[in-house]
C-alpha cells in the first residue's frame, strides 16, 4: 500500500489516519477511562492520561452547557453518510467508518494533516443531523478536539481497519493494536 513513497519513512504524510470524533459529554476529563489534558500532552501514542478523579469529572459535568449528546441507531446512518460525502468530495480515501452511540471512527488517507478531516466530518455530520431536525440549530453535538492516530505502516492501516469494522467493545486502538504488534 505504498502511498506517497517507496517507502513508509519517505512520506511526508502516513498511509493513513485513525480518527475519531466523540459526542458531547460523553468522556468527561476525571471519568474511569481516562483522558488526555490539553496542556501540553496530546492524544498520541505514550501520552500521559489524567488519572480518574470524581472531583474532576464533577465539576467538568457542571460545566456543561448543554445535555450530553447520544447518537441513536436510527441517526448513525446519516453520521456514517456525511463522513463518506466529506471523502467523495474531497481527495481522501476512506478505508472504514463506523460510527457508534457516542463517538465515530474513521480511517483515511489523505494528503493534509487529519485536524481539519475530523472537523470537516463534525460540520458536514452536524448539518446532515440538522437537516433531518436530530438536533436543533443551537444544539452542538460534538465534544471539541478530536483523537487521530498517525498510521504509517501497512500493517497499521490494516490493523485500524480491523479495529473501526469489528472490535468495538471496551478497548481503545492503542491497547488492542499493541496486543498484537510491536513497533
Amino acid at each position: 500500500m505504498a502511498y506517497f513513497g517507496e517507502n513508509w519513512d519517505d512520506n511526508v504524510f502516513p498511509l493513513a489516519y485513525l480518527i475519531t470524533i466523540r459526542t458531547y459529554g460523553t468522556w468527561l476529563h476525571g471519568d474511569d477511562r481516562e483522558s488526555v489534558d490539553i496542556h501540553g500532552n496530546y492524544n498520541m501514542r505514550g501520552a500521559l492520561r489524567r488519572d480518574p478523579n470524581a472531583r474532576l469529572k464533577a465539576a467538568m459535568k457542571e460545566n456543561m452547557k448543554q445535555p450530553a449528546f447520544i447518537l441513536k441507531a436510527e441517526h448513525r446512518p446519516y453520521v456514517e453518510a456525511a463522513i463518506k460525502e466529506v471523502c467523495e468530495h474531497r481527495p481522501f480515501v476512506l478505508h472504514a467508518v463506523n460510527v457508534r452511540s457516542n463517538h465515530a471512527h474513521a480511517v483515511v488517507s489523505a494528503k493534509m494533516k487529519p485536524e481539519p478531516i475530523a472537523n470537516t466530518f463534525k460540520s458536514y455530520a452536524t448539518r446532515a443531523m440538522r437537516k433531518q431536525r436530530i438536533v436543533d440549530c443551537e444544539f452542538r453535538p460534538w465534544s471539541r478536539g478530536r483523537s487521530r492516530r498517525y498510521l504509517w505502516k501497512d500493517h497499521q492501516v490494516g490493523a485500524a481497519i480491523e479495529y473501526v469494522l469489528y472490535c468495538q467493545g471496551d478497548i481503545e486502538f492503542e491497547n488492542w493494536y499493541a496486543e498484537r504488534f510491536d513497533d
